[in-house]
């Protein structure tokens, strides 16, 4: 392939909402709130359940992990986001927007790995009561944690990889709302086929397997709970999946639609939209579903506010 008349592109302009142009310091004010909301809130459920013994268990460790990789996940993208808000030269240099792709879809597939391995946990905890003590220990918990970061951190590197050897000499203007695979392979000066091909392939490893396993092990759950005679045992056990499953849905809801798909990109509102509800939305309703929906961690914030002489 001859490159050598080409310009290489070594930056480029993300348009983000220029329908909205009007209103940008409003839509960043808006995002700052969401995004200062996101932080305390994961923090918060993060710190109780470090300094709360009671919690020391491993559902809800799981919980506090995925509180953690919300902040990163939130980190990779919202700051620059605000950045482009207040900016009229909305610039990110080339190796920038590759890290950027780079630790966004990290992060979303050591969630994609989480989720499922919370979904497992479930599944013991439900079908296997009498086994969960011993087969779900902390220890245990931690490694198949590790196991999922370890899994996203290199879920991306061969996608990477084939985006930095492409040739970008033409336009540099991403209409997204950050760095992505789908708008930046649409600005190539080449065919880009066999990259459509890989992330398609990766991504229906990834994203289709990990919903799959979750789908099994919930209907494994249900079917497991319709055997319960009684309708407080019923109520119990779903109350303890109903947070995991409600993340999920919004989740995999938007991604499966987002990357699972063999074109580089469908209308731009519509990448748009959906990349605000599995980029902003998820992680900022994250700490609220889990909160309000669960008596013990609402107990254990208590504590610790009483603990801290905080009012309630």
């Amino acid at each position: 392939m001859d490159t050598g008349n080409w310009s290489r592109v070594t930056e480029f302009i993300i348009l983000g909402f220029p329908q909205l142009r009007g209103i940008q310091i409003y839509l960043f004010l808006l995002l700052l709130l969401i995004y200062l909301t996101t932080i305390l809130g994961n923090l918060l459920i993060f710190l109780v359940v470090f300094l709360d013994s009671k919690l020391h268990t491993p559902m809800y460790q799981f919980v506090s992990i995925l509180s953690l990789l919300e902040l990163g996940y939130t980190a990779a993208t919202i700051p620059k986001m605000l950045s482009n808000l207040l900016s009229e030269r909305k610039a990110i240099s080339f190796s920038g927007c590759l890290l950027q792709i780079y630790f966004f879809h990290s992060l979303g597939a050591t969630e994609c790995y989480l989720l499922t391995a919370m979904a497992y946990d479930r599944y013991l905890a439900i079908c296997r009561p009498l086994h969960y003590p011993t087969l779900m220990t902390s220890a245990r918990c931690v490694r198949i944690a590790a196991c999922c970061w370890l899994g996203g951190l290199a879920g991306p590197v061969v996608e990477i990889s084939l985006v930095s050897r492409l040739p970008f000499c033409g336009p540099n203007h991403i209409h997204h709302i950050f760095c992505d695979f789908p708008p930046v392979l649409s600005l190539a000066c080449t065919d880009t086929s066999i990259n459509v091909f890989v992330d398609f392939v990766i991504n229906s490893c990834k994203i289709l397997a990990t919903f799959l396993l979750i789908l099994s092990s919930y209907m494994l759950i249900l079917r497991s709970v319709l055997r319960v005679p009684s309708a407080e045992g019923k109520k119990k056990a779903f109350s303890t999946c109903a947070s995991h499953l409600t993340v999920v849905v919004i989740f995999y809801g938007s991604i499966l639609f987002m990357y699972v798909r063999l074109k580089k990109s469908y209308s731009l509102d519509y990448d748009r939209a959906l990349a605000v509800v599995y980029s902003v939305l998820t992680p900022f309703l994250n700490p609220f579903i889990y909160s309000l929906r669960n008596k013990e961690l609402k107990e254990a914030v208590r504590r610790q506010l009483r603990r801290t002489g905080a009012p309630r």
